[in-house]
């Protein structure tokens, strides 16, 4: 049985650079990212914030989702995070309460 997992961008700041991941674990990779626990991107520019996340029944159909935004203009991303949180906020915190 496969289970969820979920489609994430990460930033630095409002309108920063982005980075999108998948998980299956949200809130310990995003605490990770948080932390500088992962070596790459996200920990080179500094992007501990999550903005905007998706979640998925099957994990396939999250990594698939995620190969598809990897290919998308950002100006389609920066739409995704304005729809949900258009004051680009940690969604960690909300995650964690």
């Amino acid at each position: 049985m496969q289970k969820g997992g979920w489609v994430y961008l990460m930033s630095n700041r409002r309108n920063g650079t982005l980075y999108l991941g998948v998980t299956s674990h949200l809130s310990l990779r995003a605490w990770q990212h948080r932390e500088g626990r992962i070596d790459g991107f996200t920990k080179e520019y500094g992007l501990k914030r999550l903005v905007w996340y998706e979640w998925h029944d099957d994990i396939r159909t999250a990594i698939q989702r995620e190969h598809t935004m990897k290919h998308w203009k950002r100006a389609w991303k920066v739409h995704l995070i304005h729809a949900m949180n258009p004051e680009w906020d940690d969604l960690y915190e909300v995650l964690n309460q």
